[in-house]
């Protein structure tokens, strides 16, 4: 069963909107037509002059008005801002996500790209906004939406993400070395701890020089940093700045010596052809001194297989769910997750057995809760019958 990383997109956590000493934006309530006539909720912050253009996406846990602070300082700055609320989020039509299935939410994340587009071409054709000089910016889930909106836009000059992390795709997008220059932070204390360790795996992999890495002891989750660092806030428009009207689409190489955790460079390898093996190869080794020694996170590699089998690379889905198997042997997710891969594969004998095995393994499973427990079971039960009609 997947793993996915969107599962620690929505906490209950409280959030006090900050308010920053500068003079009121231009801003007007905007109202967006998707692609299918829903309607969506935006804020346009007019600098007032010809300039740049800022896209900002929020995190799953907010809206468009935690990017108030920020957008008042760009547009001071000389930089037009749009916000957005998602579809299911704020304003916007949908099923509120609070209220949603798992099943309604994804069908209204499904349509997030094309709302995410109609509301990048609204930014660009303001009067005034350079269409040459757009950065995009987001949060949490919105990091991922912000790096696949650049890869639509090859146009977008400039990135900030914070406290998040992105598919497959984003992150070939992020290891090129023509990718915009992105701007990445995080607190040490966010919630959702995954959330911190993907936005240092995602600044390893960066190949542009002209990025920047920047963490705070404390601050919680994605935008929620700026009610205890406004500097970030300030840190940011510096950002946009420079690689929006200083020196658009490049950012002064860091010199500065970014002291990142081992398990970055882990999942890294992971993530790369014949990546597994050479884990696998580590992995063994450090069992010998330590039979329980991780090197990597169950969770993400996990979600690692499955972004590998939607972006066309089964082969490579198998090889990394495999090491995950041979890294924590007694957990039945890993199997089940096998399971589907090998379906995916067309090997139908393959995915009975690591369906079985982790039917066999959940009576003695002691991390998962009985939600999870259950989740396991109904999807490796529904491989079997799909396989053979045997539960």
């Amino acid at each position: 069963m997947r793993n996915a990383f969107a599962r620690y997109s929505i906490p209950s956590l409280l959030f006090t909107l900050i308010t920053v000493s500068i003079a009121p934006a231009a801003e007007r309530v905007v109202d967006l037509t998707a692609k299918d006539g829903a309607k969506l909720k935006a804020t346009y912050f007019a600098a007032g002059k010809p300039g740049p253009g800022v896209l900002l996406l929020h995190q799953c846990n907010r809206d468009r008005k935690v990017w108030n602070g920020l957008a008042q300082q760009l547009n001071a700055a000389g930089i037009n801002v749009l916000t957005l609320d998602y579809r299911a989020f704020g304003e916007s039509a949908g099923v509120p996500h609070e209220k949603a299935t798992p099943q309604e939410l994804n069908d209204e994340v499904a349509k997030w790209p094309g709302d995410i587009d109609v509301a990048y071409e609204y930014l660009v054709s303001q009067p005034g906004v350079e269409r040459d000089a757009i950065g995009v910016g987001g949060a949490s889930c919105g990091v991922n939406n912000s790096i696949q909106a650049a890869i639509r836009h090859p146009e977008v000059r400039s990135l900030v993400l914070l406290s998040g992390n992105t598919n497959y795709d984003g992150r070939q997008y992020l290891r090129r070395d023509k990718a915009a220059p992105v701007f990445f932070a995080y607190a040490v204390d966010d919630p959702i701890p995954p959330s911190a360790f993907a936005i240092q795996w995602l600044y390893s992999l960066t190949a542009v020089p002209g990025k920047k890495l920047v963490h705070y002891p404390n601050g919680g989750h994605g935008s929620d940093i700026f009610h205890a660092h406004p500097e970030l806030m300030k840190a940011i428009t510096d950002w946009y700045v420079t690689t929006l009207i200083k020196t658009p689409g490049k950012a002064p190489a860091t010199d500065e010596a970014v002291a990142l955790p081992p398990e970055v460079y882990v999942l890294d390898t992971i993530d790369q052809p014949g990546g597994p093996a050479k884990i696998e190869a580590q992995l063994e080794q450090a069992r010998q001194h330590d039979p329980k020694a991780p090197l990597f996170d169950e969770a993400l590699v996990n979600l690692m297989g499955y972004e590998h089998m939607q972006a066309g690379d089964v082969k490579g889905a198998i090889e990394i769910l495999k090491l995950n198997a041979v890294a924590y042997p007694n957990s039945p997710n890993v199997y089940d997750s096998l399971g589907d891969v090998y379906l995916a594969d067309g090997q139908g004998d393959l995915a009975r057995q690591n369906s079985r095995k982790a039917l066999a393994l959940l009576p003695s499973d002691t991390t998962d809760d009985q939600q999870r427990k259950d989740a396991i079971k109904a999807n490796a039960e529904g491989k079997l019958r799909q396989l053979d009609g045997e539960p």
